[in-house]
């Protein structure tokens, strides 16, 4: 597999005042095209520093950031960000939010509907096409929200603790519903979260970073796909896994 997106020697300050305050440094991070990476880390360990230099959302104070071989200078239409936080826009329906990257690349009306109503099918809300934000769940908006990215057809997904915010019966159908959509679609996945057993569930590889992004372990993932989170409990391999990220996790906070 070829590398689609990489970093070398990334580094970012915030400055204010007189004061600057380092959240990445030196940072280095290579990822294949196609395959899927969770980064595990602590609240504080420049996790979302990092995927906003990723997505061309910040620029490095140091280093640089390269995507299918060139310097990443800004946001690319062809790297889709799914943040924590809700940014479904309130006055426009489901519809209509799932539409919107497709309207701001000239797809034509037609196309633009019946590709939004198959998203939104997928992602298991049908029914709810003509629904407002403040009228949804926030497992409703988390789905609209992944429909939303998917429509802008890109082939790298860049995901920031998507569903750390929900009860777990509802995170572990999104985190299915995830890898359903992502099976076979050649698409790059970056996915951040705090959670071990959501890293590997999800992940080819876990990369595991302490403080100011300093990679403590990168780890491949061999166990076979589809994988389900009640039987990898008692799968010796994955114990083995998540006794190692746990450990690293430890050693990071100390």
């Amino acid at each position: 597999m070829s590398t689609l997106l990489s970093t070398d020697g990334l580094t970012k300050r915030f400055v204010k005042k007189d004061s600057a305050t380092v959240a990445l440094r030196d940072f280095h991070l290579e990822v294949e095209e196609g395959t899927f990476v969770s980064v595990l880390g602590r609240s504080g360990c420049g996790k979302s520093t990092m995927l906003n230099l990723l997505a061309g959302l910040t620029t490095p104070s140091a280093g640089e950031v390269r995507y299918q071989g060139r310097v990443l200078r800004g946001p690319q239409t062809d790297i889709g960000y799914l943040t924590q936080s809700d940014t479904l826009m309130p006055w426009r329906d489901v519809q209509r939010n799932v539409e919107m990257p497709m309207e701001l690349q000239g797809t034509p009306a037609k196309e633009r509907t019946e590709a939004a109503r198959d998203l939104i099918d997928r992602v298991g809300l049908a029914g709810f096409e003509h629904h407002y934000p403040r009228e949804l769940s926030g497992g409703m908006r988390r789905r609209a929200s992944l429909a939303r990215m998917l429509a802008g057809r890109p082939s790298t997904l860049l995901m920031d603790e998507p569903f750390g915010a929900l009860d777990a019966q509802l995170r572990h159908e999104l985190q299915v519903e995830l890898l359903r959509l992502w099976s076979g679609s050649e698409q790059t996945v970056v996915f951040v979260t705090h959670d071990i057993e959501e890293a590997v569930l999800l992940g080819d590889r876990v990369v595991v970073l302490g403080g100011l992004g300093r990679v403590i372990v990168d780890r491949r993932v061999d166990l076979p796909r589809p994988r389900n989170a009640d039987d990898l409990q008692v799968d010796p391999e994955y114990v083995s896994i998540h006794r190692e990220l746990a450990a690293a996790l430890k050693g990071a906070a100390s």
